[in-house]
């Protein structure tokens, strides 16, 4: 029996982007991601958020959710002991570091052997030197925006992203930063990324998912 692709079906050929929706904070929210096709979850613990979970509060809905759907818990400038008793929690797939955590916290978690991402600002040109400092491949690139840690729905400069992703082709990079339904696709195009981010771009309210826009937004991830 031939198992080779079908060159006459377009629909075989088609590229699938690895999706993230973060900012789940509901289990009505984090099921709907999954059956629209979401490869990870993202939970807020950082209290500053206006998407913040209390991850032991809810941990017995996030335990039951499927295994093979990577669930990411996001933090800011924790200290090493918290950011180790979340990553211990059962449920936790992997840790984001999402503030301005220096390479020698990234660091001692890579000597650890607990998987995370660090996320990086991209304002200017110089914000993406020296990526190798942080000891993860998985790197989540956000827009950036004075005292904010992500979730304002402002637009990455998508030029500078393309030029991280080709700079940086032995990285998992993860596209994040004002992508919506309407925009991804483009964006995709243009950055090639390993995975797509996106939070505001899929709500009606923060904190709050727009079912719609999630399946909208996962099908514009495939092209």
């Amino acid at each position: 029996m031939d198992f080779s692709p079908d060159l006459n079906n377009l629909e075989e050929m088609k590229t699938r982007y690895r999706v993230k929706i973060c900012g789940i904070t509901n289990r009505e929210d984090a099921w709907a991601a999954i059956e629209s096709g979401a490869d990870a979850l993202g939970f807020n613990a950082w209290t500053g958020s206006k998407r913040f979970i209390d991850l032991r509060k809810e941990a017995e809905w996030i335990r039951q959710l499927p295994p093979f759907v990577t669930k990411v818990a996001v933090m800011v400038n924790p200290t090493v002991a918290d950011a180790e008793a979340v990553a211990g929690m059962p449920f936790i797939d992997m840790i984001q570091f999402h503030g301005s955590e220096d390479e020698a916290v990234c660091v001692h978690f890579s000597k650890t052997g607990i998987p995370f991402i660090k996320a990086v600002a991209i304002k200017d040109a110089a914000s993406i030197e020296n990526m190798t400092r942080f000891g993860t491949r998985d790197l989540l690139i956000d827009a950036y925006s004075a005292g904010a840690f992500g979730g304002t729905g402002r637009l990455i400069d998508l030029d500078l992203a393309a030029e991280f992703v080709a700079r940086y082709p032995q990285y998992r990079v993860i596209l994040s930063g004002g992508l919506n339904p309407d925009n991804v696709a483009e964006a995709l195009r243009k950055v090639r990324p390993y995975a797509v981010d996106v939070a505001s771009g899929v709500e009606r309210e923060p904190g709050k998912k727009d079912h719609s826009l999630l399946a909208a937004f996962i099908h514009a991830s495939v092209f």
